[in-house]
């Protein structure tokens, strides 16, 4: 089921106009004329359909303050946008404290409501990403904010809650993307160190003459260079987790202190006369064969298997391709919040194609992906066409770009306004005569019958134009008429005209 705008109202014309407005906005909607009927539909089936609510506040028998009371408790509840007459301002003010997310003065503009339910859509698809971003900072992250729910990433939940109930050394395998850190994350946000020091080493990403003193940390004067004491990543993760990516990197030399730090419980910083105690837990992680690693003499056997105690696999995504939708669709939220683009969500052939596609570079690649194609994006969903490369390496899918706009190499005479509808509806031009510059492409002024033309048949023609163009990009579009998006659809809507096919 489509999401929708549900609109709150009591007064029957006031529910029509807000209905056929926010309609030309581009969205669904479902009006109500009391905040009993709104409270039933909040609680009831369809709430899930609901994506906002737009609220009167002063309404007989239930009104908005006591559907905001009733809602404030209650998760899942989409956000509210009150509406309110000029003078309760204050009543409005009230309203947001008790949770609603804007408010509108009645009567309210085309372009304010299409501000406001923008914004208020843009917070709500954020603020599940917004609670997984604070749970990172935290150290709580948990197997529950991932988005993982195919059946070949139970066993890695599994393990991985079994791992975070005690204080055992962690490996977690599998290629490049996949997501290991966020596993690492988990680990730690479901056991008792969760909240506490959560340091990540990228373990290739070091020069190999700092890596003792980045780790480990040294002493003033310990070397050249060395004006100040430093303490290590051990010491930075002392009561916490220590995260070691790519550890088959680890050079030979630091691989004989790292084993020191696992089997004693204390480390040996650059320069210092005595060992320091740490008490840290260890998640390694790596996209090598580490047994083949071994064999070739660039990882120490003991130190392999001391790290090797409880091995996680994470697979790559072409063996869980159950979870490329939910992925894709929480990447495409995300972004086009990011880019206040208005995506609702992915047409069935594009969703058919990127479950078909192998994922060569995992998670990483599809996040990506779905990036550029939000970006690419001017339609309501995201189609094959937003994703050229996933489709030029997909069998029996094809991404169509569109033809360059003709560019005309002499004028032509107009013929005559071009008709709402027409096979063509860029407007043919005319030609314009000056001494000094010759002629040049343009816009009618005047009709046949020798009479001046309207500034709204004008305008008409010019979008045309720009539609034809511009191959149909709205962004573009708007941006060469220096309009904004939304005053843009509005008046291609008032004169009849539906955006070209990208």
């Amino acid at each position: 089921m489509s999401k929708r705008v549900l609109i709150v109202d009591d007064d029957p014309a006031q529910r029509r106009i807000l209905e056929e407005t926010i309609k030309r906005l581009g969205f669904e909607t479902k009006t109500c004329g009391s905040g009993e009927q709104a409270l039933q539909i909040l609680e009831g089936d369809d709430r899930e359909s609901i994506a906002l609510v737009l609220l009167d506040l002063i309404m007989p028998g239930v009104d908005g303050m006591a559907v905001l009371d009733r809602l404030a408790d209650k998760p899942g509840s989409p956000p509210i946008i009150v509406q309110t007459a000029n003078g309760s301002i204050e009543a409005a003010i009230n309203a947001m404290r008790a949770g609603a997310v804007d408010f509108v003065v009645k009567p309210a503009s085309p372009e304010r409501l299409d501000v406001s339910i923008k914004s208020a859509l843009k917070i709500e698809a954020l603020a599940g990403e917004i609670n997984r971003i604070k749970k990172k900072v935290e150290g709580t992250l948990t197997f529950n904010d991932l988005v993982m729910q195919g059946e070949a990433m139970r066993r890695v939940i599994t393990l991985g809650k079994r791992a975070a109930i005690s204080n055992i050394p962690v490996l977690i395998e599998g290629e490049s993307g996949v997501g290991k850190e966020l596993i690492a994350r988990a680990v730690q946000g479901e056991s008792e160190r969760a909240g506490r020091p959560f340091i990540t080493v990228n373990c290739g990403a070091i020069p190999e003459n700092l890596v003792e003193s980045i780790l480990f940390g040294h002493e003033k004067g310990a070397f050249t260079g060395a004006v100040d004491k430093r303490i290590g990543k051990f010491q930075e993760a002392d009561g916490g987790t220590l995260f070691l990516d790519e550890i088959g990197e680890l050079p030979l030399d630091a691989q004989v202190k790292l084993l020191r730090a696992l089997q004693e419980g204390e480390i040996d910083p650059v320069g210092s006369k005595k060992p320091v105690k740490v008490n840290f837990r260890l998640i390694s992680a790596t996209n090598r064969d580490m047994i083949q690693h071994v064999k070739d003499g660039k990882f120490r056997e003991d130190l392999y298997y001391r790290l090797n105690v409880f091995p996680i696999f994470v697979p790559p995504l072409r063996e869980r391709i159950d979870d490329v939708p939910e992925l894709a669709r929480h990447f495409a939220a995300r972004f086009a919040a990011e880019e206040g683009k208005r995506i609702s969500g992915f047409s069935d052939q594009a969703m058919r194609m990127l479950q078909a596609y192998t994922w060569p570079g995992n998670v990483r690649q599809l996040e990506n992906a779905v990036f550029r194609a939000v970006v690419l994006c001017d339609t309501p969903n995201l189609t094959v066409a937003e994703f050229p490369q996933i489709a030029a390496h997909v069998d029996g899918f094809t991404a169509e770009i569109p033809a360059a706009p003709t560019v005309l190499q002499k004028p032509l005479a107009y013929t005559g306004p071009a008709l709402i509808g027409a096979e063509n509806t860029v407007p043919q031009t005319m030609e314009v005569r000056s001494g000094l510059s010759g002629s040049s492409l343009g816009i009618t002024a005047v009709a046949e019958d020798g009479e001046i033309r309207s500034l709204e048949a004008m305008e008409a023609d010019m979008i045309r134009l720009a539609l034809g163009r511009y191959r149909g990009h709205m962004t573009e579009v708007a941006k060469r008429l220096n309009i904004g998006r939304s005053t843009l659809y509005r008046k291609m809507q008032e004169y009849g005209l539906e955006p070209r096919p990208n």
